[in-house]
């Protein structure tokens, strides 16, 4: 099994089509389970649920924004082809708040509203699944990036926004000591 810039091999061998196609089948699976297989109302775990898919939309939305703005996308072009690495903004607190972080949160919190052994199992895969897409994203960015993206690789989480905010904070703290 080979490795590469801290990616295991077997992962680099998957493809990042099947991961993502195998994915959203699955959580559009949660959406129907959603629908019909709910286990009783809990309002407490219901907002819980709805917490998550409210952040997920910023994750969601808020890199396109970043990317048009300091990504430098040509015109005419879509907004994930950027031409320079985007590192603030949500990309200062997780590296892959879109395909990682949202997609994580949308699954968690279908889990959380619905509360089903089916919701469960279908959302830690599909969740599984992002989470692995994020190390071949990573692999595409070193290959479009270079040695800036193994620098960012190395100061910003993968999808983790809760320690990435822990890491800003201790970072803001530690250049106020200076």
């Amino acid at each position: 099994m080979r490795k590469t810039d801290g990616i295991p091999g077997w992962i680099s061998e998957l493809s990042s089509s099947w991961l993502v196609g195998a994915g959203t089948v699955l959580t559009l699976l949660q959406f129907i389970f959603a629908c019909i297989a709910r286990s009783g109302s809990n309002p407490a775990w219901e907002w819980a649920g709805w917490i998550c898919l409210w952040s997920a939309g910023i994750f969601g939305i808020l890199p396109i924004i970043s990317f048009r703005k300091h990504g430098r996308v040509h015109k005419g072009k879509s907004y994930i082809h950027t031409t320079r690495l985007v590192k603030n903004g949500l990309y200062a607190l997780v590296r892959h708040p879109q395909n990682g972080t949202a997609w994580i949160l949308i699954n968690f919190g279908l889990m959380l509203i619905v509360r089903h052994w089916s919701s469960f199992v279908t959302g830690g895969l599909s969740i599984l699944l992002a989470y692995l897409d994020t190390y071949k994203a990573d692999e595409r960015c070193i290959e479009k990036f270079g040695n800036a993206y193994r620098d960012y690789l190395a100061k910003v989480p993968r999808v983790n926004f809760l320690y990435g905010i822990l890491l800003r904070l201790k970072k803001r703290m530690d250049d106020g000591e200076k």
